[in-house]
């Protein structure tokens, strides 16, 4: 639709006005959009309802489409039938269904827009904030591209030109080349996100390898949209050269903490020494489970709830005890002190029956007690026994089997000694 159509439309609007059949074609297109908000409710709510287990990536994106799309398509469609009755009628006064038609398929366009960046961002992020004004940008660009006013739009921001060095410039140029760009990225960043969505869902790959595939992915697909776009927009990739050069020269000494912990954290998930799941300790004071493993850092979940954020340099370069990394199994060790003339055969059988009534220990290797010591306040006695959940805790079995080991030496009058302590008062003179 040019702009001498634009005028045309409007001009016919304005006439149709003075005219009854105009408040029935509208009264009409209230029902129409009526009918067609309940039929896409309806559809909403009945999906809702429905099991959607099982869908594979590209069926929940189409099936997600479809329901943003359902309202506008199922008006545009009403629309073109009423107004092809109406036309059999020989109704003429129809410019309001016309100029309709147009912004429906707007509608439809700016709701597969919007659903794509929410694809993109799940988590929000600046789609949250920002959404209202991204939909209203979309929205009045496609709407001056279908009314006729773009032309005259752009000519007139042609007309703002600023130089850059040697090189002219107008305002055209570079909004025109910051959608193009943004577009190509955000496509394939959507392309990335439906790849790395089907890779988490393969269980036959190791979950570190997933990992890599899907960051490696979505780091190829970026530059390859970013050079492509640049190509489209008429910048010559190999000027880029320069650019290239200086990065490396700011990786190399202010950014080269940053890249060793990139490069660390593609070492981490290429090598497997540490997986997600795994129990692991980095110092006397940290330890949990790995949660997350990133390019950049990985997160520790310890057993007070507390989330570590740990750089993969340090990883990489320092001694790391990992209890899960071949056998989740570990073996504890308590020390439990008896007196000189306990029955030390019974206080060893007591322990390693204390240690089996505990639903968490193994029975295979089976709980052993060891005499470790022969102490100035009595024997030493370690029992040692294994678990298969570490990251469930240990201080909690400790505990438990602390208390039966007491119960029981209470029970059998054996004797847990404590240090004996004398102290002497003396008159002495200032």
């Amino acid at each position: 639709m040019n702009e001498r159509q634009l005028f045309v439309l409007l001009n016919r609007l304005w006439n149709d006005l003075s005219h009854p059949d105009f408040y029935w074609v509208a009264l009409a297109l209230a029902v129409v959009l009526a009918c067609s908000w309940w039929v896409s409710l309806r559809l909403r709510q009945r999906d809702s309802r429905s099991d959607k287990a099982g869908r594979s990536v590209l069926r929940a994106f189409g099936v997600g489409s479809l329901k943003r799309l359902a309202f506008p398509l199922i008006a545009l469609v009403l629309v073109l039938l009423l107004r092809k009755g109406l036309l059999y009628l020989h109704w003429d006064h129809l410019s309001l269904l016309s100029l309709a038609s147009p912004l429906l398929i707007s509608w439809a366009l700016i709701r597969v827009m919007v659903y794509v960046l929410r694809c993109i961002f799940p988590h929000g992020g600046f789609l949250t904030s920002f959404e209202r004004l991204i939909t209203f940008a979309i929205w009045g660009s496609l709407v001056l591209d279908i009314t006729g006013f773009a032309d005259p739009l752009i000519e007139v921001i042609e007309q703002i030109t600023f130089n850059i060095g040697k090189q002219k410039l107008d305002l055209w140029m570079l909004m025109h080349g910051s959608v193009t760009v943004c577009g190509t990225v955000l496509i394939a960043l959507w392309i990335a996100c439906l790849i790395e969505t089907r890779l988490m869902a393969a269980e036959q790959l190791d979950g570190n390898m997933r990992e890599v595939l899907a960051r490696l992915t979505k780091a190829l697909l970026s530059i390859v949209a970013l050079l492509l776009s640049l190509s489209l927009v008429g910048i010559d990739v190999t000027a880029l050269s320069v650019f290239s050069g200086a990065l490396a020269v700011g990786l190399g000494f202010g950014m080269q903490k940053i890249a060793s912990n990139y490069v660390s954290g593609f070492i981490i998930l290429l090598d497997r020494s540490i997986r997600l799941g795994n129990l692991v300790a980095v110092d006397d004071k940290t330890s949990g489970t790995v949660t997350q493993i990133t390019t950049r850092y990985t997160v520790l979940r310890t057993l007070t709830g507390t989330e570590v954020i740990i750089p993969n340099e340090y990883l990489v370069s320092n001694i790391v005890r990992n209890m899960s990394f071949t056998d989740t199994r570990v073996r504890l060790v308590l020390m439990v002190p008896v007196a000189y003339d306990a029955d030390l055969e019974l206080a060893m059988s007591l322990m390693v029956e204390a240690a089996k009534r505990q639903a968490r220990v193994l029975a295979d290797p089976a709980p052993v007690v060891l005499l470790n010591q022969f102490a100035e306040s009595g024997i030493h006695l370690e029992l040692g026994f294994w678990i298969s959940d570490p990251e469930e805790g240990t201080g909690n079995v400790r505990s438990e089997i602390y208390l039966a080991v007491w119960k029981a030496f209470r029970e059998n009058a054996i004797e847990i000694p404590s240090t004996p302590r004398e102290f002497r008062l003396t008159n002495s003179p200032l």
